[in-house]
């Protein structure tokens, strides 16, 4: 009995673990596998669609060049020999026309002054003795009281005291002019770049005293080669980045009218803002927009970088996305152009696509621009 027993309990364990695999095999088969949700594959990530648009664009052409000013002003004294007495600016220093820059030592023209102010007034009183006796001679002329060679010498002595007369005035025209110019003023408003002057040196006509950028305006000065030569024109707008990172917008002012015999490249001239950060010597990279033309463009977050290489991802049928390699030109404001990969009725992602990978699952929901759309033909409809 015992034996029976036993086989009958074995037999019942055997058929009881049998029900429980069978049992477990089909609840395995009904549940949903990782990644699905209900049957259906889970959605990745929420993301708003987009489409290419066409919008008219300028022509870009990067080019690079230096910062340099627009014109430079050397100031010098026009006299020299004298010491400089006064150092009135510095560098960085922003001055205006006739603005005093400096002061040469003036004590010795001074004396000077004084000195030919006594030698006009001697050749003055010269001048005056001289008319007197002539005067005098024209009286007694036809009296034959003087000889005719008396009264001829009295007209010489006047002719040449009148002569010393003006060359004594001359004299101190000169003076007064060299004592005027030991002031050193501004010829033109603008920015002290470089200063050589030093207190107590004694300075000779024509040596530098400051260098300065007239009107403060800095140029970019972009070479171009032949190809760009010919494409570039004045009153064209650039857009320039600095070294720092700063961002100005300039103008075409002048084209070079050559290219240069050596290095085969001509230079265009853009005029820029008087306020901005850029400073002669920088060096700087930029562009400047040409003719206008079509561009097929999507904003910038659309396009995700993988591998130095630039992808969007389509939204297809069933809201799976497609990676898809494109070639991008242009960038104007948060779009960027799509020059080959794409065409202009598809589906994108607008953002987000960093987290993507082909193939995946994603819940579109409608954009910014969608709503407004929408929002724009229910009123108009609410209306008609």
């Amino acid at each position: 009995m015992n034996r029976k027993l036993r086989n009958r309990v074995l037999v019942a364990s055997a058929a009881l673990m049998i029900g429980l695999v069978a049992w477990v095999a089909r609840s395995a088969g009904s549940a949903p596998v990782a990644g699905e949700v209900g049957g259906s594959v889970a959605s990745a990530l929420t993301v708003a669609a987009t489409s290419p648009e066409t919008q008219t664009w300028p022509q870009t052409l990067q080019a690079s060049g230096a910062l340099a000013a627009w014109q430079e002003i050397i100031v010098s004294p026009e006299t020299g020999g004298l010491r400089i007495a006064e150092l009135l600016v510095d560098v960085g220093a922003r001055v205006k026309r006739g603005q005093l820059l400096a002061r040469l030592a003036d004590d010795g023209l001074k004396a000077d002054l004084r000195k030919q102010k006594a030698a006009v007034a001697q050749a003055r009183a010269n001048l005056d003795q001289a008319e007197s006796n002539m005067r005098r001679a024209k009286v007694v002329e036809g009296s034959g009281a003087l000889s005719a060679q008396k009264i001829e010498e009295y007209q010489i002595n006047e002719a040449t005291a009148r002569a010393a007369l003006a060359s004594t005035m001359a004299e101190l025209d000169s003076i007064r002019l060299k004592l005027s110019q030991t002031h050193i003023v501004a010829v033109d408003d603008g920015l002290v770049s470089a200063k050589s002057a030093v207190l107590g040196n004694v300075v000779n006509t024509g040596a530098e005293l400051f260098r300065m950028v007239r009107q403060g305006r800095i140029e970019w000065r972009v070479e171009l080669d032949a190809r760009q030569f010919a494409a570039v024109r004045p009153g064209l707008l650039a857009q320039i980045t600095l070294p720092g990172g700063q961002s100005v917008e300039g103008t075409v002012r002048q084209v070079a009218p050559t290219l240069s015999t050596s290095t085969g490249r001509a230079i265009a001239y853009v005029s820029l803002p008087a306020d901005s950060a850029a400073r002669a010597g920088m060096f700087a990279n930029g562009s400047l927009e040409l003719d206008t033309k079509p561009a097929l463009t999507l904003p910038q977050s659309a396009v995700v970088m993988r591998d130095g290489k630039n992808y969007v991802f389509v939204i297809g049928a069933g809201d799976k996305v497609t990676i898809r390699a494109v070639e991008t030109g242009r960038r104007r404001s948060d779009r960027i152009e799509v020059l080959t990969g794409l065409a202009g009725d598809v589906r994108v992602v607008a953002s987000g696509g960093a987290f993507l990978s082909d193939g995946a699952q994603v819940t579109v929901v409608a954009s910014d621009t969608t709503k407004a759309t929408k929002e724009t033909k229910t009123t108009v409809g609410n209306a008609s």
